[in-house]
């Protein structure tokens, strides 16, 4: 690789060393995903625009990368408690499967509103579902008490470093695959991937910019980014259910504090979008997924130079696009 010249992590934050574990700890579990070039968007961009389909992994998204590494740093005497997370789907399928694969007890917190993909996604994977209220703070306060009651692990769905570390290894893919690359847009809910992928390139391409691309409905990161702290939101809504936290994680925060943008698409967009990836590209992605594409094809991301648009998952019914396709047609 021909990168820029490795910079240190500030104290406290992950480290380029700790990313590059994590990638040696995925081989033969998290697949290394493609960068699918996409001509109609590069014609209308007029530079090379990618998608780094997420959706490919084993359990349909980028989580799994950032569950693992977090079990598999786990001591043993905690992966024998077993773990517990709270999660809209996503990060639930991931530490089910991983948790499957190592022979632990699963319990995963989702909303009363979690999709039933999702909800039969961690199932498939031997994860035991426990529903509770219909925001991410219901959700966790429900884990916690779990935890304390029956003495699990709680694997965090983006406030951990070692989860951080695991969703930073799409941005050393990203380098290994585009090294000229000039931005990368990274779909955000609770802000993991968005700090691994800045994290990752600050470290060997600094000169990339890194944009996060939120609902209208739920922009937790643009509130952070522009009050220079955590916000908290009073309610966030959308159809991309994966990107909705009433609020950033203040870990992830902090690694991308004063490095990123931030962006808003409406669900319009996103529906457009979604349609979209699937008639034009034979892409099953969730509307979380094609935020990023949504912002493109709308106009609100102008990026200059080769561009990665992060497709973050694709666990969604079939059903469910075609659905929003007849919207458009009507």
């Amino acid at each position: 690789m021909s990168h820029a010249t490795a910079q240190a992590a500030p104290p406290g934050l992950v480290t380029l060393d700790a990313i590059r574990e994590a990638a040696a700890g995925l081989v033969g579990v998290a697949v290394r995903t493609p960068l699918l070039a996409v001509d109609p968007l590069s014609r209308a961009a007029g530079f090379p625009v990618h998608l780094k389909l997420e959706s490919e992994q084993p359990t349909g998204a980028f989580k799994l990368r950032g569950a693992w590494t977090a079990v598999r740093r786990l001591s043993a005497a905690a992966r024998r408690r077993g773990v517990i997370t709270y999660s809209s789907g996503n990060h639930g399928q991931a530490l089910a499967y991983a948790a499957r694969r190592l022979g632990l007890r699963a319990v995963i917190v989702m909303p009363e509103t979690a999709p039933a993909a999702k909800v039969a996604g961690v199932r498939k994977w031997g994860g035991e579902v426990v529903l509770a209220g219909t925001t991410s703070e219901d959700r966790r306060a429900k884990a916690e008490e779990l935890m304390a009651r029956e003495g699990l692990t709680v694997v965090p769905p983006f406030d951990h470093p070692d989860v951080i570390a695991g969703q930073a290894t799409v941005g050393l893919e990203i380098l290994d695959d585009l090294p000229g690359v000039a931005h990368v847009a990274v779909p955000v809910g609770g802000g993991g991937l968005v700090a691994g992928i800045t994290t990752a390139l600050a470290a060997l391409a600094p000169a990339a910019r890194v944009v996060a691309v939120e609902p209208v409905g739920s922009a937790a990161m643009g509130a952070a980014l522009a009050a220079g702290r955590v916000v908290r939101l009073d309610h966030t809504h959308s159809i991309a259910d994966g990107l909705l936290p009433v609020a950033v994680g203040p870990l992830p925060f902090a690694h991308v504090r004063g490095r990123i943008d931030a962006v808003t698409v409406t669900d319009d967009a996103i529906a457009e979008a979604t349609v979209w990836l699937k008639r034009e590209l034979g892409l099953l992605v969730e509307p979380s997924g094609a935020a990023t594409t949504a912002a493109l094809r709308s106009g609100v991301l102008r990026p200059h130079g080769p561009t990665v648009l992060v497709v973050s998952g694709g666990n969604v019914d079939p059903a469910d696009i075609e659905r929003l396709a007849q919207r458009f047609r009507a």
